[in-house]
């Protein structure tokens, strides 16, 4: 997952509010959906696209063109037969990622049981917590250093290969620090900048997170 990806928000309270805002300030496309028709107007003001629709309905998926969009956030956690409801005809309608909120154990389980590929505790991981892990899905690990610094580690990319740091100015392109390099499952802060990069190595950077969608 990543901006370049489509996402539908379904429930717009704080939470789905929060992570729909956050994907369009990164400039991701974000379809965002409530029931309640105060919530939408609220949303509507900082999210382009926001309908007012019930999402439990089949024929109302159908219309919206939920089949057609990459990831579904369902944040409908206080509604459990709507949360449910929703995931279930979001997956029947081919959707290939279904993230929804929950509020409880038992309530993970069923969503788990009616194709929820992720489940989000909300007390666990806020609305900006999950935006910024679609938003930089791909590395193979990332940690928030801060509200805006973050740490995070990737596969050296293919037109990489064969140039070593100083040639790739990795930090006036893309405003990023390179701390450490891994081969395998050694890991080296002792880093030679002339030494080109080879495939398969894993970068450790150290970036604003706003500006790791450079690196996508």
């Amino acid at each position: 997952m990543s901006i370049n990806k489509t996402y539908a928000v379904l429930g717009l309270g704080r939470y789905g509010t929060a992570v729909a805002e956050e994907l369009v300030n990164n400039g991701a496309e974000v379809l965002a959906i409530d029931i309640n028709q105060t919530n939408v107007n609220n949303a509507a003001v900082h999210i382009p696209v926001c309908k007012c629709a019930d999402v439990t309905d089949v024929e109302v998926i159908e219309k919206l063109g939920i089949s057609n969009v990459d990831v579904v956030i369902v944040a409908m956690a206080n509604n459990l037969e709507a949360s449910v409801l929703a995931t279930s005809l979001c997956k029947e309608a081919g959707v290939k990622t279904v993230i929804a909120k929950c509020g409880s154990k038992l309530h993970s389980k069923i969503l788990y049981n009616v194709g929820a590929d992720k489940v989000i505790f909300p007390e666990e991981e806020s609305g900006k917590r999950l935006a910024h892990t679609l938003l930089t899905a791909g590395f193979s690990e990332m940690i928030e250093l801060s509200d805006k610094v973050s740490m995070v580690e990737f596969e050296v990319r293919n037109d990489w290969v064969g140039k070593n740091l100083i040639e790739l100015e990795l930090r006036k392109k893309y405003s990023i620090n390179v701390v450490a390099i891994c081969v395998d499952d050694n890991i080296s802060t002792h880093i030679d900048p002339s030494k080109p990069l080879e495939n398969g190595m894993r970068l450790i950077i150290i970036a604003e997170t706003q500006k790791l969608k450079k690196l996508k």
